[in-house]
């Protein structure tokens, strides 16, 4: 039997893994020139000096400028048109930004409670979703980030099965999976022009499945989706997210994607919930669910 925390929140916090290492921090180095002193037999001897510079390092996590600011032409499907991955995305490691504050320390740390009213505000949930209020929780985790530091994300998921999520979480957190972002999706991104470059990490989402008019497993919260850009949708010529086709090939293993027998497939599997990386009509590598669909 699963357990509904409902409106009671719980908050705990437990010990179980070894230290991370933490964010790297650039220093930028400088370069001090000097330039030999001329003379001339008129002249006396005059040292010339040429000022300091300073070259800053950008950070290899850094998050472009451009992220999800560049709304991609359409296709007949209302899906964005499917682009080549930017060469800085080809292997994808960013940095990422924090909307909560980071846990006190490197031990995994999680809580669940009913939804706040400030949450449910800025979440996709309208009246009109397949679940009331009531039966959604709200959970925060401990996770790795691309840049090594430990982050907290963010979920909104079916109260039924919060517990057994968190134990996911957790053992992705062990093994220093990386995630580069875990947050609330807004009712307004659900429509919003597509930039084919997302990479959210989340699980409720009020909207109907892909290519079809019938509710998404996301909007009953039964469904949870890791690092999307990592693990892509495809079916035919169809990429979501469009600009994420480098990660198609799925025998160029690179850090945050999922792979069948590995950790993130045994925590889901050991729960109950089934990878869309095993469907046959299509591939959905960041989707686990309860019902399979």
């Amino acid at each position: 039997m699963r357990v509904l925390w409902g409106i009671a929140a719980v908050v705990v916090v437990l010990a179980a893994c070894s230290s991370t290492s933490t964010g790297t921090s650039v220093t930028p180095a400088t370069t001090l020139a000097a330039v030999a002193p001329t003379t001339s037999p008129s002249t006396s001897t005059v040292p010339t000096t040429v000022a300091p510079t300073t070259t800053t390092t950008v950070s290899p996590f850094a998050r472009p400028a451009w992220l999800g600011t560049r709304p991609l032409p359409l296709r007949p499907d209302e899906h964005g048109e499917v682009q080549p991955t930017p060469a800085e995305f080809v292997d994808r490691r960013l940095a990422t930004p924090d909307a909560l504050p980071a846990p006190a320390g490197d031990e995994f740390a999680w809580t669940i409670q009913a939804v706040p009213a400030d949450v449910l505000a800025r979440s996709s949930w309208v009246p009109e979703c397949p679940v009331t209020v009531d039966e959604l929780a709200y959970v925060t985790v401990s996770h790795v980030g691309f840049d090594g530091g430990v982050h907290t994300g963010e979920l909104l998921m079916n109260a039924a099965w919060a517990e057994e999520a968190v134990v996911v979480f957790r053992a992705l957190y062990e093994v220093g999976f990386p995630i580069e972002q875990m947050r609330v999706i807004r009712l307004e991104e659900i429509d919003a022009p597509p930039t084919g470059d997302w990479n959210d990490t989340t699980s409720f989402v009020c909207r109907p499945a892909v290519g079809n008019s019938s509710w998404s497993q996301h909007a009953y919260g039964l469904a949870i989706d890791i690092n999307p850009f990592h693990n892509p949708y495809l079916k035919g010529d169809l990429v979501l997210p469009e600009l994420a086709s480098a990660y198609t090939d799925r025998s160029n293993l690179r850090p945050g994607m999922i792979e069948a027998g590995d950790v993130v497939v045994a925590a889901f599997a050991e729960m109950g919930w089934s990878w869309g990386g095993d469907w046959n009509s299509l591939k959905d590598w960041m989707h686990f669910s309860a019902s399979g669909g």
